[in-house]
This record gives structure tokens, C-alpha cells and sequence, in this order.
């Protein structure tokens, strides 16, 4: 069977922009190995390999693989995959529709298409768990491993936070955009100063008054352990950070974020905390831009 792909850029309306996504069909026969080296080859932050539903209700399995390694959820990869898969309008004998279920080494992923004059333009993501937030690291180790002073984690909301939704996140708020675009991403620091074996990703933002009743934030992710030296849009960092005000703030939420942009790849995520008594729901949204389709022949 061929092996087909589509890539597209996430988490941005601009070509060139965003995250790009490699979206790999046919690979049914394929082992886990041959799937890490095709990534491997792609080396974006992600690629995803659409494979048949364990149960035929759902849309379809979907793995997802960074160069480096396999993860069990991420969200870039979920609203590209369901962007494609909609713009195709069909998979495995079915139709995509308005919301898709992708199953994952998380558990079941469901998203929303987001469609303008009927064509898919994005995709909103709910979080198939809620993060779990497990304590905190020392902000000196912190700002250590990713080359800056100590005075620049800030303290006054929460110390550097350990939380985990499928990948495991270091997420620390520093000062200004000046301590943001000089942070750098070195593996060797990370473990030296995190430990072996080091936290998947570490997160970095910075709050931007924008005056809207929206918080906003920029931010950065280096996941050098993962394959992924900087990542441009992190919707898994998105869902994590969510977790974390969850635990910070009371009610509802909506929070716009930054990323990509000290890369020259802006990207834009919509996040929503939604309370409703006991049950909170988080939800990631962005749109993405179809950039490439062809056919691995190796």
C-alpha cells in the first residue's frame, strides 16, 4: 500500500507560519520503528500516522511521533490531523464530519471542525483528561537549565509547576519579553540542572496586558530530550497551562497565547476554561493552513 502524507502548518492563517504537521496515511503495515524513522525524516515537531478505528465509531487511530519519540496526546498534531481529515471528507469509508474522535495512547481525543463557507479551517480540541499538577521545581534549577538569572522566574503566582497531561511540563513565568527571547534551549543544562531523567518539556511564558478581559500571554517550549530543540505552538503545553490556572484562579477562563514568534513562526492559540460545578472542561482551538501532499516512495 502507498504511503500518502499532507502537511500543514498549525495554529496560524499564515503559510510558513504556525507549527507544521506531517499527516501520514497507508501506514497500517508499518512497525512502531518504521513510523519513528518516517518522523525522523519529516523532523517537524510532529508527525501522525492515520490508522484504522479499534472501533468503527470513532474516526480513526492516530499515533503520533515526534524525531526523537513517540507520545501518548499532543495538540497540534490532533487539530491538524482532524483539519486534514476534513478537508478530505472521508476516512475509511466514512465521512468526516462536524466532530471527530480520534484514538490515542491517551484515550479517546474528540475535536470540533471548525468550518467558513463550508471548508474546514481549524479545529477545537478538548482535553481528554485534565492535567494533573504534581508539585513544583527548585526556580533556581529552572532558570539554570534554560541559561537565564534567577531573578528572572517569577515567584508572585506560582512557583515553576511540574504538571502532566501525556507529556510531563516544567511551566515557569518569567519576567518580561527581554528574559522570554533570552532564555535558550540546551539539553546538556537541562539535565544537569532537572535531573535525569529531565521533565519532556519546559514551558516558559510571560503575561501582556492587552486591556480585553482576555489574559494573554507569550511563550516558548524547548523539548531538546523529545527531538524538539523549540517548538513554534505547543497545544499540549496550551492544555497543561490551562490545568495549572485551574488550580490558580476561580471560574471561567479565556486565554490567548503567543508562541512561535522569536522563531519567525507566529502561532496563536485560543484556550477556554469552562467550570460547570465540579466538572471543568479545557478546550484549545486554532486554525491552519494546507501547505503539501505527496508520497513517501522509499
Amino acid at each position: 500500500m502507498a504511503l500518502t502524507y499532507e502537511t500543514v502548518d498549525v495554529f496560524t492563517e499564515t503559510a510558513f507560519g504556525g507549527n507544521p504537521l506531517a499527516v501520514v496515511f497507508g501506514g497500517e503495515h508499518l512497525s512502531t520503528g518504521a513510523m519513528q524513522t518516517i518522523a525522523r525524516e519529516f523532523n517537524f515537531p510532529e508527525t501522525t500516522f492515520v490508522l484504522p478505528p479499534a472501533d468503527p465509531a470513532n474516526t480513526a487511530k492516530v499515533r503520533i511521533f515526534t524525531p526523537g519519540v513517540e507520545l501518548p496526546f499532543a495538540g497540534h498534531p490532533n487539530v491538524g490531523t482532524a483539519t486534514v481529515l476534513a478537508r478530505r471528507g472521508n476516512v475509511f469509508g466514512k465521512p468526516v464530519g462536524d466532530t471527530v474522535a480520534f484514538e490515542e495512547a491517551i484515550g479517546l481525543v474528540g475535536l470540533e471542525i471548525v468550518r467558513e463557507s463550508g471548508a474546514a479551517v481549524g479545529a477545537v480540541l478538548t482535553a481528554p483528561t485534565l492535567p494533573t499538577v504534581e508539585g513544583t521545581f527548585d526556580p533556581s534549577a529552572v532558570a539554570a537549565a534554560v541559561g537565564l538569572a534567577d531573578s528572572a522566574i517569577i515567584l508572585a503566582r506560582h512557583a515553576p509547576a511540574h504538571v502532566v497531561i501525556g507529556a510531563t511540563f516544567v511551566i515557569a513565568e518569567v519576567a518580561d519579553l527581554d528574559a522570554l527571547a533570552a532564555a535558550r534551549s540546551d539539553e546538556g543544562l537541562i539535565a544537569k540542572h532537572l535531573g535525569k531523567p529531565a521533565p519532556d518539556e519546559i514551558y516558559l511564558y510571560t503575561r501582556l496586558d492587552a486591556g480585553d478581559g482576555t489574559l494573554h500571554i507569550r511563550s516558548r517550549m524547548f523539548a531538546p530530550g523529545l527531538g524538539i530543540p523549540e517548538d513554534p505552538a505547543t497545544g499540549g503545553a496550551a492544555v497543561a497551562i490551562a490545568g495549572l490556572f485551574v488550580k490558580l484562579m476561580d471560574g471561567d477562563l479565556d486565554l490567548t497565547i503567543e508562541q512561535g514568534v522569536e522563531m519567525g513562526r507566529p502561532s496563536r492559540l485560543d484556550v477556554r476554561i469552562l467550570r460547570n460545578g465540579p466538572d471543568t472542561r479545557i478546550t484549545v482551538a486554532g486554525r491552519r493552513v494546507p501547505m503539501m501532499r505527496g508520497e513517501l516512495v522509499a
